[in-house]
């Protein structure tokens, strides 16, 4: 994506470039229907993750067409977020980009035109005003239900130039934290937004207490309520808190949206609720569309194949599948816990799993998975993770007595 250099001066190939882009601009925005950008005031709020799991709701759960525009140009952690490193974009037959696909959800981030990941963009405003307007109109982002803006900390630069491009944009998101330093700057994000006339779709308390992975009690490591106390002093929307949940951190890192993954978490189902909200205020009942959480199965396994003595089985199979598709769309092994009357139950229920199918349990394991919201399946026959499931997909999941080798 070329950098425009030097001043044009008025002249007639300045003034054609200016008329391109504009046009450009225009042809791209004719095709998007609804614009929604992600504020925070300060770095580190969980702005990027807020982002990320918004647009992969809309779109992979719930089957709306969006794409994802990451304008933080300095530290562009799209990419890494979605496991998308090291992708290069590719010209269309016009000369334009086009976006990086996840799973339908287009995307466009500065990340994917550097060398490197340690490589830096030392931009001034005007050029990096240019880069984001080359973003709309030179990118084929087809047509379009939802662009997700996802802005860097601040009211600088980039924000500005997203809100005066984009015209007529549905709101903004405005994340923070808790504590008072982050509320203070949060508060100017929403100034900028009421002088700019840009609407306030809600603000989204993040890290909002710690969920304990063993007892499921939340821990208010950074107090809580801030964000919606802010929310009611500014007139603005609070659209809910998110707790912290390490897997957050880690399904980052690993490039496994959050809110696909551990849709079943408390942290899952905050993110559920609040894209839920965002539905009824940008979309007209007759057309929204339901969202589907991704099924999580967890398979005991030992030596390889479903074990059949569910409790003391070696690992677990998690896999991960799109019930609208009916297919896998990923499977993780994990160590199981130590073995304790009444835990695994919870256990499971903390990581997002929605279905176990074993061989054998016994009747108050299966009332503590009841309690918990996970449904049980037991009676199958010994056969590898991956193949129980697809069996279960497909309806051909053969049962029998609940039974056990021990």
């Amino acid at each position: 994506m070329a950098q425009r250099s030097g001043c044009q001066g008025g002249s007639a190939h300045g003034d054609q470039d200016q008329k391109n882009e504009a046009a450009g601009i225009n042809e791209a925005l004719k095709r998007i229907g609804h614009k929604i950008v992600v504020l925070s005031g300060k770095g580190g709020v969980g702005k990027s993750t807020v982002a990320v799991n918004l647009a992969v709701s809309l779109c992979s759960m719930a089957g709306y067409r969006v794409g994802l525009m990451d304008v933080d140009i300095h530290g562009p952690s799209i990419p890494k977020m979605l496991g998308l490193d090291g992708a290069i974009m590719q010209p269309s037959e016009r000369g334009k980009l086009i976006p990086v696909d996840f799973g339908g959800l287009k995307v466009m981030s500065i990340g994917f035109l550097l060398p490197g990941e340690a490589d830096a963009v030392i931009w001034r405003g005007p050029a990096k005003a240019s880069a984001i307007k080359q973003f709309i109109g030179e990118v084929e982002w087809g047509d379009l239900d939802y662009l997700i803006v996802d802005c860097p900390p601040g009211t600088g630069d980039e924000p500005l130039t997203v809100v005066q491009t984009l015209e007529k944009i549905d709101g903004a998101v405005v994340v923070t934290t808790p504590q008072d330093v982050a509320l203070a700057d949060v508060r100017k994000s929403i100034s900028f937004c009421g002088q700019l006339n840009l609407p306030i779709l809600g603000v989204i308390e993040n890290m909002s207490g710690l969920v304990c992975p063993h007892c499921a009690e939340t821990i208010d490591v950074f107090k809580t309520g801030g964000g919606e106390a802010m929310a009611r002093e500014m007139m603005v929307p609070f659209l809910g808190r998110v707790p912290m949940d390490p897997k957050v951190v880690v399904a980052g890192d690993d490039g496994m949206p959050y809110s696909y993954h551990y849709a079943n978490t408390a942290a899952g189902k905050a993110f559920g609720d609040i894209v839920t909200k965002i539905l009824d205020k940008t979309i007209p009942m007759n057309e929204k569309k339901e969202i589907k959480a991704m099924m999580r199965v967890a398979i005991p396994v030992c030596e390889g194949v479903l074990s059949m003595h569910f409790g003391h089985c070696e690992k677990f199979a998690m896999v991960d599948v799109d019930e609208g598709l009916k297919a896998i769309v990923g499977t993780t092994s994990v160590e199981a816990p130590p073995h304790e009357p009444g835990l695994l139950p919870g256990w499971l229920a903390e990581r997002g799993v929605n279905l176990v199918i074993a061989g054998g349990m016994g009747g108050r394991a299966q009332q503590l998975f009841t309690e918990a919201g996970v449904k049980v399946i037991v009676g199958a026959t010994s056969a590898e993770p991956e193949s129980v499931v697809r069996d279960y997909l497909a309806g051909n999941l053969v049962t029998g007595a609940n039974v056990c080798d021990h």
